[in-house]
């Protein structure tokens, strides 16, 4: 196994991801929508445009994954303040009991992952990777 940067990182997602769709089986949940009920969670009443920036999803493929959520009664669209050309997306009551189990999920994945690792080196460690996150996205 490489101990670069890169294949870690990369190893690492895939593992979580699969691991985390296991834990939603059942659910009816597809792929990319724990991430935008996560997002949600925290920002109910975001735009397209902030959704598919803070969960780093492309607008068609967050077009699509809304699209397959509304249909399935996990969010709505609304329009506010009369404005006709912006739609604010909001979590139904489905959609917030389906986004617990995501945030529940989460929960389980992350104590597994710092499991025997102190408080102390896990603030050092989301720390410095939060600074690795920025320095990617600029």
């Amino acid at each position: 196994m490489s101990h670069s940067f890169h294949y870690l990182i990369m190893s690492e997602q895939s593992m979580f991801q699969k691991e985390l769709l296991a834990r939603l089986k059942g659910t009816g949940l597809t792929a990319g929508q724990p991430k935008i009920l996560d997002y949600l969670k925290d920002h109910d009443g975001a735009t397209q445009k902030e959704i598919a920036h803070g969960c780093h999803i492309e607008p068609g493929t967050l077009t699509t994954l809304l699209n397959r959520m509304e249909e399935t009664g996990l969010v709505e669209r609304r329009m506010l303040h009369g404005n006709r050309r912006s739609f604010y997306i909001f979590l139904t009551d489905k959609g917030k009991s389906k986004g617990k189990q995501v945030a529940d999920a989460f929960e389980q994945l992350e104590a597994k992952a710092f499991r025997g690792i102190s408080k102390e080196d896990q603030e050092v460690f989301m720390s410095l990777f939060l600074r690795i996150c920025e320095n990617t996205a600029s």
